[in-house]
Order: structure tokens, then C-alpha cells, then sequence
């Protein structure tokens, strides 16, 4: 019996190649889908697709003739996935759930980042949120420029949590208190920002930056009354802006 292991950037593509090394039709062979392709996020989780194929050996006329039943088995339904063969081990949903396979997948981005020396503990928040924290020799690769890496990992994290959860749940991930350390910086880059409209007498712009970043120079100039401030532009691009209060 003939089967072969093959991968590609897609099931289909897989399949072609296979047929191809194993010069046979689509028709004479069982194919099975071990993980279908995963175009990834942020650069983080893309993964080809993986498939089995295994030539349907021919029976000859006698074989057909005294169990035909086996043959018509055979080829019926050729192609099948692993998703179809485990329907009944689907787990139950549950935090715990979402919570353990949030750090399994946050390990194995970082292993393929070659960092194994990551731990991760975590901190419920009430019933909905959960602080993950990261530590490791090579936390700077994790954290990025100016925490891009960082928010990349957590908007994944809350992805997977959600998936594996039975209610909504909040993620959020920090690596040698960047989290604090940053709304700190973003506190004081607000004040100069808005001291340097108020000098200027026009609008002032900031680089882009997620909505929670945006919230904290918001709330920090909340208390200002010489100044406005708004946000522009659309997501991931969308800035902060300040003006003189007219």
C-alpha cells in the first residue's frame, strides 16, 4: 500500500503535488487532512497545510466478485478530515480551557520566535479578564518597537481565548511591566504634546496607536480645559489629535 505525507501553502495544492510524486488520479486515492493551512496573524501562526494519501489498492475480478461489499467501502467518500473523524472529542468550553490553551499557544509562537525559555503566569481579574506575564532572557524580542510585538501576541491571545471559552473574556499581556512602564511614558508625552499645541496655536498629531494607548492621553488631558482632543482615521492607522480649546 502506497501512502505518502505531503504538505503545501494549501490543502488543494498538497493534494496536487501528492497525486503528482504518486502518479495517480484524485480518484485512486484516500486523502486525509491532518491540518488544513493557517494564513497566521501579524506574521505569527501561518502554518502549510498537511495531508495523508494513501493509494486505494485495485482488487481483482475474483475479489470483487466474492466481497464486493469491502471494494464499494473503499470508495466511498475518498476524501475525509480529522475533523470529521473527531466530532465526538470536541471538549467542553470552559475558562480554564481558554486559559491553558492561551499560554500553549503563546509558547509555541515564541518557540517558533526561537525564545525557550518563556514562562507564563497568569492573574484573573473578576470573571472575564486574565493578565498573562511574560518573563524571559529574550523579553525584548516579545515586547518589539514601542510594543508592537506585545499587542500583536495579546490581540492573538484574546483570539484564542475566545475560542476555547464559554463566556466573553478580556486578555491582556505584559513582559517586565511594559504595560506600566508605557502608560507612564504615554502620560508624559501627553502633557508635552498638548503644552506644545498650546505654544503652537495648532493641532498637534500623534503616530498611530491602539485604542487603549489612545484612551490613556485621552484620559490623562481629561483635566485640561486649554485643549481638545479626537481621534482620526481608521484602525490600525487611526492617530490622536490635540488642539487649543477654541
Amino acid at each position: 500500500m502506497k501512502q505518502i505525507t505531503q504538505t503545501g501553502l494549501t490543502v488543494e495544492k498538497a493534494i496536487s503535488e501528492a497525486l503528482e510524486k504518486l502518479q495517480v488520479t484524485r480518484e485512486e486515492v484516500k486523502i486525509t487532512v491532518i491540518q488544513e493551512e493557517k494564513k497566521g496573524f501579524f506574521g505569527f501562526g501561518a502554518k502549510k497545510a498537511e495531508i495523508e494519501v494513501t493509494v486505494i489498492e485495485k482488487t481483482t475480478f475474483s475479489e470483487q466478485k466474492t466481497s464486493p461489499e469491502p471494494a464499494a467501502d473503499i470508495l466511498e467518500s475518498p476524501v475525509t478530515t480529522l475533523e470529521e473523524e473527531k466530532k465526538e472529542e470536541v471538549p467542553a468550553l470552559s475558562n480554564e480551557k481558554a486559559i491553558q490553551e492561551t499560554k500553549n499557544y503563546i509558547l509555541s509562537i515564541a518557540k517558533d520566535m526561537k525564545i525557550d525559555d518563556l514562562s507564563i503566569t497568569h492573574e484573573k481579574r473578576g470573571n472575564k479578564k486574565v493578565n498573562f506575564y511574560l518573563e524571559s532572557e529574550k523579553v525584548a524580542m516579545l515586547i518589539g518597537k514601542r510594543g508592537q510585538t506585545l499587542n500583536s501576541l495579546q490581540q492573538l491571545a484574546q483570539l484564542v481565548a475566545n475560542k476555547y471559552s464559554n463566556q466573553f473574556m478580556m486578555i491582556q499581556l505584559d513582559a517586565e511591566n511594559y504595560r506600566e512602564r508605557r502608560q507612564e511614558t504615554l502620560e508624559q508625552l501627553a502633557d508635552r504634546m498638548a503644552d506644545k499645541a498650546i505654544r503652537t496655536g495648532g493641532r498637534v498629531q500623534f503616530e498611530p496607536m491602539p485604542s487603549y494607548e489612545r484612551k490613556v492621553i485621552h484620559q490623562t488631558l481629561s483635566r485640561r480645559l486649554d485643549i481638545d482632543t479626537y481621534s482620526e482615521g481608521k484602525d490600525p492607522n487611526r492617530y490622536l489629535v490635540i488642539e487649543p480649546h477654541k
